[in-house]
């Protein structure tokens, strides 16, 4: 079924349709609301709240963009929710890290570390890694990070440096990189 096949099926509430976007797109998706929950089971349920938000804005796609990046948004919206909902996100915002340690992504060996690089940024405390993914995986801008979770551009910003700071010994202390000599995390990316 091509993708407009798919959206009019949708648009129609066609069980056939709306079950094949969801096989789709869902094995995309859960790694996005994994990276926002605390296990498996949470990310399964951010997943299923995400597609019951597609189906029922599918009306709403304008075709301006992809499909798949306007099924991410929503669901990455649905994962911030959730969060703030359950009161989730606010679990360690006032952490303090003092190092300033930093380092470039160039440093991490090779794309088989990257799943080891993900778990790390899961240990972060939630706040760190909600900010840490909106900005340096997700695009959003420190400013759109701030009216998303209901804090201070100024608090997203400094959520992401110590994110960065604490990920980074984190890394260290697991082996996956060295120690760096003063070079930024995320530099390569042109995210800092």
């Amino acid at each position: 079924m091509t993708e407009e096949a798919l959206l009019q099926g949708c648009l129609k509430n066609k069980a056939t349709a709306q079950r094949e976007l969801y096989t789709k797109y869902s094995v995309k998706m859960l790694p996005v609301c994994y990276r926002y929950a605390h296990n498996r089971e949470d990310a399964e349920d951010m997943l299923q709240e995400g597609f019951i938000k597609v189906f029922s804005q599918i009306h709403t796609f304008e075709s301006r963009g992809s499909l798949e990046g306007w099924i991410r948004r929503i669901v990455v919206h649905t994962c911030i929710n959730i969060l703030k909902k359950n009161k989730k996100f606010n679990d360690s915002v006032d952490l303090i890290h003092a190092t300033s340690l930093q380092v470039r992504e160039e440093n991490i060996p090779s794309i088989i570390q990257a799943k080891q690089v993900i778990e790390c940024i899961r240990i972060l405390p939630l706040g760190y890694r909600t900010v840490l993914n909106l900005y340096a995986i997700e695009g959003y801008s420190h400013r759109e990070i701030g009216n998303m979770l209901d804090i201070e551009e100024s608090t997203s910003r400094s959520q992401y440096t110590r994110a960065k700071a604490m990920l980074e010994d984190i890394l260290i202390k697991k082996r996956i990189i060295n120690k760096p000599k003063d070079e930024q995390l995320f530099a390569a990316s042109g995210r800092h």
